[in-house]
């Protein structure tokens, strides 16, 4: 008889998107299309499209506590990745919940939408740094992300990003993950800093509208990759190649007027097919 192998499984923390191009959608997305089996637990439900944020209801302490006990009591998740968490309630219930079941996460410090829109209630702010920073396994701020954890103006160069990389490493991640793609020039380039070493990550810019959930991407496709058993320099190199791929696939979408998403799936099904 041929065993069966384990399947690689991870859960996401996060809001949904009712445009389907980030939060639990995006995740649950990266997930399929890397191989691995997804869970989900909702924070929030946002009203928003590929134009902006309309309405934001968040879910009660009591609920999303339920929902992660209820996976991790049963499912044998190997990977957490947390998005939204807007309210001071929230992160206190998720930082319990990981205190209790001995956890930590890719953290995606989820600040602001890609079409502007405020997704962090700014009293937040200090509860993230205190409660949920210590509990990630790698901290993935954007260049503003990481300038507003710091209290910094946005990084300017390499060197800067390497110092506030190591201003957030001393808040309790174990790494520290800041993302280039806000800056300019032709290479995005991301800094993954470890306390020790600090490891350069550099792929072609892509020039495109169409980057709605790339920072959510990014963080569940790290976390599909620690799901499936690689090592975080791994995975996060690994996550960095799909989406550029994913993204450099985009424009052959036609979602929304605004700002749409990456192509998840560009692998299976070209969104441009012969009639």
């Amino acid at each position: 008889m041929t065993a069966i192998a384990p399947t690689a499984i991870a859960m996401t923390i996060a809001g949904s998107d009712s445009g389907g191009g980030a939060g639990i959608q995006a995740d649950l997305k990266t997930f399929s299309a890397l191989g691995v089996y997804g869970t989900s637990v909702l924070t929030a439900i946002t009203a928003q499209n590929t134009r902006g944020v309309t309405a934001i209801e968040n879910l009660s302490p009591g609920i999303i506590r339920a929902q992660i006990d209820a996976v991790l009591s049963d499912i044998d998740v190997q990977a957490i990745k947390i998005g939204m968490v807007s309210t001071v309630e929230t992160i206190e219930t998720i930082a319990g919940a990981l205190e209790h079941w001995g956890r930590r996460a890719v953290l995606d410090p989820v600040m602001v939408a890609t079409s502007g829109d405020r997704l962090l209630q700014p009293e937040a702010i200090e509860a993230l740094r205190q409660r949920l920073l210590p509990h990630a396994l790698v901290l993935t701020p954007n260049l503003p992300e990481a300038a507003l954890l710091t209290g910094e103006a946005i990084a300017a160069d390499e060197a800067q990003m390497a110092r506030q990389a190591e201003r957030l490493l001393a808040l309790g991640p174990a790494a520290v993950l800041i993302k280039g793609g806000h800056a300019k020039g032709e290479l995005s380039t991301d800094l993954l800093f470890d306390g020790e070493t600090v490891h350069r990550l550099s792929s072609p810019r892509i020039a495109t509208n169409h980057d709605h959930g790339t920072g959510c991407t990014l963080a569940a496709a790290i976390a599909a990759g620690l799901a499936k058993g690689a090592d975080l320099r791994g995975a996060v190199g690994q996550a960095k190649a799909y989406l550029t791929a994913a993204m450099a696939a985009a424009d052959d979408l036609r979602v929304g007027q605004g700002r749409g998403p990456v192509h998840h799936f560009y692998r299976w099904w070209p969104a441009s097919q012969p009639s």
